[in-house]
């Protein structure tokens, strides 16, 4: 590897590294054996259309692809339909995930050769955004194996690259961030800490800029481990603790597993050793599950140091010697070093002297290899001149910007008559297309209450109460009959008021559906169990829902549900308080179920047509507006032991702020 010196007396590396060569070549040169069947229908859909597409920009890439970036299988077959149908952007970013992907766990010859394939297709497509993030992770993975010389050229010229336009778009800003992050990372791999915290210090402005919580996390993390090569643990740990909150804050396990070997190994420093290794242990499990290698190796490290604090001798040599294992396969030489000093120290405690100084020896050599002066020399140099650079570029944009002012100066008062007249202009035209949206609006929200107060008031409705109501005065059933009538009258009256309120108390809402409940089971000689139950706690008068929601979902439960079931009808509506955000009103019949209704209602001859649920649901949508969340409604079918159908569960969630 460029920038790494094999180290002699590990012998294991020549070992392994034909082999991961072999695995390169084998994954990056041979033709990719993908069956369209091995590929979910629903993904091969999502390919074709961003395809056909064809978006340059990374994030619209990456908005149709996030959640599927991580699995190697669908990012070959879309790189491999990308390079087919000559969509060199996509290919890029396709190539440039699996070599992510392949370099969390560690296979770092796997995932340069895809990240140079990238850089080669986004060189291709002329895209400088991908160029640019391309770069960066060609960076990333030679830091990981410390070939500081290599991935300090790619960082550089990924800066550079992104500062040659003179308006960065926000994937470019991204994009040099993770270069200055890099950047200050190869400094402090030269121990070069206080230089490193300033340069990581302006990343992190620049990433809580963006909101780019991802970057802040690992902005804080490198903070940290400067802080505490520097001895500062306190401070260290301040910054680790940061990081642990946007990981956590993102559910991020990756983030989580390399914050808590942060801070276990600060615990070591700080005699907290068993504290320390409780910790490590849950980490360690968690890092062997993620398959990163990078990260298994050093949480084996210092759980062997914490053991070895503890006087655990036998457990600590054996879990040294398998991180030290794991970073002579994987080409980790800065975790070999570490772990070989550690081991040094453990046969110093079980009075072993001459093998405590062949691992110090072991120790130095690869800490040499890290810090030659060659690498020292070329780092400064680069850096030097990145700087004179920089500044002689600042001083060339100086003077242009003066030029540039004096210009502005002469034109001054056109540009501000011609700048006044086109911000009247402008206030002019934004107020008439404010009016406008009102407007149209207003007109929205007069024909969804028109349509409500129809569908409440429907023909069908209005001709059954009534018909019902006069069975009762043909039998002279007096009684009967005024009684219905009374609560008919009712029912039309509170109809009429609430049509013309925006929102009602639930309390209210309540009674009108009780009164429509009661009309409706004339029809069904009141056989329809109705009960409304009302979770303890809840206030129903100091619920506010928009007017005349809930009918249109008991009058669909009886159409649709009910009147075909024979016996045992029943609906009933329980209120509860869900969480501090919302209360739910869950409605439940025990009819049909809506497949059954439907083959029903496909075999009518006439067919009734219901758009009360339409309307609710369009309503709602309206109403969420003046709240923080939203309404939600959701038809959930019941099924019994059976797998029959037994009903229907309607739930409508209510927000409370």
């Amino acid at each position: 590897m460029q920038g790494t010196k094999k180290n002699s007396s590990n012998p294991l590396r020549y070992f392994y590294w034909p082999i991961a060569k072999l695995a390169c070549f084998l994954f990056t040169c041979l033709p990719f054996s993908l069956h369209s069947q091995d590929i979910p229908k629903e993904f091969i859909k999502t390919s074709d259309s961003l395809i056909f597409k064809a978006p340059s920009a990374y994030t619209e890439i990456d908005k149709a692809l996030r959640t599927n970036r991580r699995d190697t299988l669908l990012m070959r077959y879309f790189a491999s339909s990308a390079a087919k149908k000559k969509y060199l952007d996509g290919e890029a970013y396709a190539l440039n995930q699996l070599g992510t992907k392949y370099r969390n766990i560690s296979k770092f010859s796997v995932a340069i050769e895809l990240h140079k394939k990238a850089l080669e297709a986004a060189d291709k497509a002329n895209n400088l955004e991908l160029k640019v993030y391309s770069l960066n992770m060609l960076s990333v993975a030679y830091r990981r194996i410390d070939a500081v010389k290599t991935a300090l050229d790619y960082a550089q010229e990924a800066i550079e690259l992104a500062e040659s336009v003179p308006v960065l778009t926000e994937g470019l800003k991204r994009s040099k961030n993770v270069s200055l992050n890099g950047i200050g990372n190869i400094y402090q791999n030269l121990k070069q800490y206080k230089v490193a915290i300033e340069i990581f210090e302006k990343s992190l402005v620049l990433e809580e800029e963006l909101h780019n919580k991802l970057g802040q996390a690992i902005n804080n993390q490198n903070i940290g481990e400067c802080y505490e090569e520097l001895g500062d643990l306190r401070t260290a740990l301040n910054y680790y603790r940061k990081s642990l909150a946007f990981n956590e804050e993102m559910n991020n396990d990756m983030g989580r597993v390399i914050c808590n070997n942060s801070i276990a190994q600060v615990f070591i420093k700080q005699k907290k050793t068993l504290k320390a290794k409780e910790i490590l242990k849950t980490t360690l499990s968690k890092s062997i599950a993620l398959g990163d290698h990078f990260i298994s190796s050093s949480v084996f490290i210092n759980l062997g140091w914490a053991q070895m604090e503890l006087g655990e001798l036998e457990a600590s040599e054996e879990n040294l010697i398998e991180g030290i294992r794991l970073s002579v396969k994987y080409d980790l030489p800065r975790s070999q070093a570490i772990g070989y000093n550690h081991l040094s120290n453990l046969f110093i405690k079980k009075n072993d002297y001459e093998k405590s100084l062949l691992f110090y020896k072991r120790s130095k050599e690869i800490e040499d290899d890290i810090t030659n002066e060659t690498n020292v020399r070329y780092v400064n140099d680069v850096l030097f001149r990145y700087d004179t650079e920089k500044k002689n570029s600042q001083i060339e944009a100086l003077a242009r910007e003066n030029e540039l002012v004096r210009l502005k100066l002469r034109k001054n008062e056109n540009t501000l008559l011609i700048s006044t007249l086109l911000l009247a202009l402008s206030s002019l035209i934004l107020y008439i297309l404010y009016r406008q949206f009102q407007l149209k609006n207003e007109k929205k929200l007069l024909t969804l209450e028109q349509s409500m107060l129809r569908s409440q008031m429907n023909p069908h409705f209005l001709f059954n109460s009534l018909n019902s109501i006069k069975l009762y005065i043909i039998n002279n059933e007096k009684k009967n009959a005024v009684y219905y009538l009374n609560k008919f009258s009712k029912l039309v009256r509170k109809i009429l008021e609430a049509s013309s309120l925006k929102e009602i108390s639930l309390a209210e809402e309540l009674e009108t559906i009780e009164l429509y409940m009661n009309i409706e089971n004339i029809r069904f000689s009141n056989e329809i169990d109705f009960q409304i139950n009302i979770e303890n706690g809840i206030d129903p008068n100091a619920i506010k829902i928009p007017s005349l929601i809930l009918q249109p979902f008991l009058e669909n439960a009886i159409w649709h549900g009910l009147s075909t079931r024979e016996d045992g009808k029943s609906i009933h509506i329980d209120i509860k308080q869900e969480n501090d955000y919302f209360t739910t009103i869950a409605i439940t019949d025990n009819g049909i179920g809506r497949a059954a209704a439907e083959v029903i209602k496909e075999n009518k001859v006439l067919k009734r047509k219901s758009i009360g649920i339409d309307i609710t649901k369009e309503r709602l949508a309206n109403f969420s507006k003046d709240f923080q969340n939203t309404y939600e409604v959701q038809i959930i079918d019941l099924y019994d032991e059976n797998k029959k159908p037994c009903g229907t569960t309607v739930i409508v969630s209510i927000p409370t702020i």
